[in-house]
Order: structure tokens, then C-alpha cells, then sequence
């Protein structure tokens, strides 16, 4: 699909590729989300208190890593308001170094089209170093026929 485009619901066919992204996480992203959010769990930013309750160490906010990923199906169809459901299961944390980063990789691919709604579901694989962090991570779109 070109870029700026938007996608059209005949065009497309349930094994597609929306493409793919990297969202990398590190500590002062974490500080600024917990400061828009109001999440200032501890897990969030205090390494000892972290591993104290049995994490590997400070994790990224779980909606924060959702919202990110979902970027990926906003952009791809042109729309966010495009987007009309959107689920996922958290299967495990997003640990975040105190210096570096955490990369996430997320791929988008057409898993169901229903001309009769005229929306495409697209299902996305996260995952962090290797290892799925969301799963069953879907993202319903309307698009034009």
C-alpha cells in the first residue's frame, strides 16, 4: 500500500501485511507517561521496589505499550477514528532498562474482511525479544468498499 494512502476494503485480502514497527521504550518515556496517564505505580520507575515484587525490574506501563502498538493500524489506515474496536491480552511484562532502551516489534496482518460491515479486522503480533508481550491483539478498522 502507498504511503498516504488509505486502504480500500476491496483491495485487500485476509493474509495481508499492514507492515510492521519498532517502538523502543526507555525510563524517561516511562516518567513522562506515568505523568500523563496518573499511573505512578512503583514497577514504573523504582528498579529495588520492582524486582522486590518479583519483576524482572522496572516494566513499561501496560496501556502505554497497547497504545503504542495500536499506532501502527492508525497510520495504516489514514484514520484513527477509522478504528472501531480494538482488544489485547497482556502476557508478560516489558522490562525497561535504566539506561537503553526496550524494543518492541509489532507486526499487522489481515486477518478477517466483512464486506457486509465493510471492516477488515487486522491482527497484530507483539513481541520483546523474542517473546510475545500481548497477544490476541486485534484492531477492527471500517474502510471504504
Amino acid at each position: 500500500m502507498d504511503t498516504g494512502t488509505r486502504p480500500r476494503l476491496a483491495d485487500l485480502a485476509v493474509g495481508d501485511s499492514i507492515g510492521t514497527r519498532t517502538i523502543e521504550f526507555d525510563r524517561p518515556r516511562l516518567v513522562r507517561y506515568a505523568g500523563a496517564s496518573g499511573d505512578f505505580n512503583r514497577i514504573h520507575w523504582d528498579q529495588d521496589f520492582a524486582e522486590r515484587v518479583g519483576l524482572p525490574g522496572v516494566i513499561a506501563h501496560g496501556m502505554l505499550t497497547m497504545g503504542s502498538v495500536a499506532g501502527l493500524v492508525t497510520e495504516w489506515a489514514g484514520d484513527p477514528g477509522a478504528v472501531v474496536d480494538y482488544t489485547t491480552r497482556f502476557s508478560r511484562p516489558v522490562p525497561v532498562p535504566a539506561q537503553g532502551t526496550a524494543v518492541v516489534e509489532v507486526a499487522g496482518k489481515i486477518a478477517t474482511l466483512d464486506a457486509e460491515a465493510g471492516t477488515a479486522r487486522v491482527d497484530l503480533t507483539v513481541t520483546f525479544e523474542g517473546a510475545r508481550v500481548l497477544m490476541k491483539t486485534q484492531a477492527v478498522v471500517r474502510l471504504a468498499p
